[in-house]
């Protein structure tokens, strides 16, 4: 029996008080190998993870961004685009300065007073109807999912609707005028009218979706402020103007700026209420935003360099959005 115990004892792989346990040379390389497996795969598989995200934006975002800055440094033909001609900055001259700079400067006048008309009334409308349902109503569940419908609406079917209600021949927009004893508009025909319409069709799709963005951030407000408040004896209105209001500011910068950017980028809207005349803007260019200029230009005229130049001249406009944002933002939190 003893020697027996010596001898297992003396075995080179059991472990003992003086000897610790060996891995065996042919285990060495696997655990190894394992162990660089697992480094590989801590360090690796959150770029994985990420990759379809780049790749994807880089086949159909940063590929047609870089490629639409080269074009706007050529003259080409939609029809002919393997012959492209240098042409340098002429593009962009020809817009600022050239020969296509009065519909150009017509067509930002229009963004902007488009913008102003549809993103001022909206922003103020969604923060009402977000107040109202900040307040214990009832159907206020209803009244929420009622706000995303007008926004899940395709934009085609509301202009259409939108369309039918101005038009000039027995739309529902001159039967209101009627009553009033006006005489019947043409809404598509005038410059004034006609950014009116458009600008409604663009408040009534996103009023609700700012207002349900509202909505949020005045829950998260605390209520011991508006106890506060109340306690000084203020009525809701004022509880909204001094607690309300300014606990929303980075939330209406932020849905100012993204309306302010869908303000630049409207087109849909302008295009379809035109009908035939939609591709330019009406008949006389009344309503021709940037995005349906560029559409008429590149498609229409054929004029790809100098499309190229406006998505450019676009990009560069919100760039600069952008940049007053983050001044305005940094501003916020310093003033806080």
């Amino acid at each position: 029996m003893a020697t027996s115990i010596s001898a297992r004892g003396s075995d080179p792989g059991s472990a003992t008080p003086d000897r610790p346990h060996r891995t065996p040379p042919g285990d060495a390389p696997k655990q190894a190998w394992r162990s660089r497996l697992y480094r590989w795969d801590t360090k690796g598989s959150p770029y994985v993870f990420v990759a379809p995200f780049f790749l994807v934006f880089a086949v159909f975002g940063l590929f047609p961004l870089l490629y639409t800055g080269w074009l706007s440094f050529h003259q080409v033909s939609l029809y002919n685009v393997d012959q492209a001609e240098w042409v340098g900055l002429k593009n962009y001259t020809d817009l600022f300065t050239g020969p296509a700079s009065d519909f150009f400067w017509n067509s930002v006048w229009k963004t902007i007073t488009l913008g102003i008309l549809s993103t001022v009334p909206q922003l103020m409308v969604a923060i009402g109807l977000a107040h109202l349902l900040n307040y214990q109503i009832r159907g206020r569940s209803f009244f929420r999912t009622a706000l995303l419908a007008p926004y899940a609406t395709s934009v085609a079917a509301a202009t259409l609707v939108f369309a039918l209600i101005f038009s000039p021949e027995a739309g529902m927009a001159n039967w209101l005028v009627g009553l009033f004893g006006f005489d019947p508009v043409n809404w598509e025909a005038g410059s004034g009218t006609s950014q009116f319409a458009i600008s409604l069709i663009v408040t009534w799709r996103w009023t609700g979706y700012n207002a349900l963005i509202y909505l949020a951030a005045m829950q998260a407000v605390p209520g011991d402020l508006y106890e506060a408040a109340a306690l000084d004896g203020a009525n809701r209105w004022k509880q909204f103007l001094n607690v309300t209001v300014p606990a929303l500011r980075p939330t209406i910068l932020f849905t100012a700026v993204v309306s302010t950017i869908g303000a630049t980028q409207l087109f849909g809207e302008p295009f379809l209420f035109g009908g035939q005349s939609g591709h330019q803007g009406g008949a006389d260019h009344q309503y021709e935003t940037l995005g349906v200029f560029m559409y008429d230009t590149g498609f229409r005229n054929s004029m790809l360099g100098r499309a190229s130049a406006i998505a450019w001249t676009m990009f560069g406009l919100l760039l600069l959005i952008g940049l007053v944002n983050a001044l305005i933002a940094r501003r916020l939190r310093k003033s806080q």
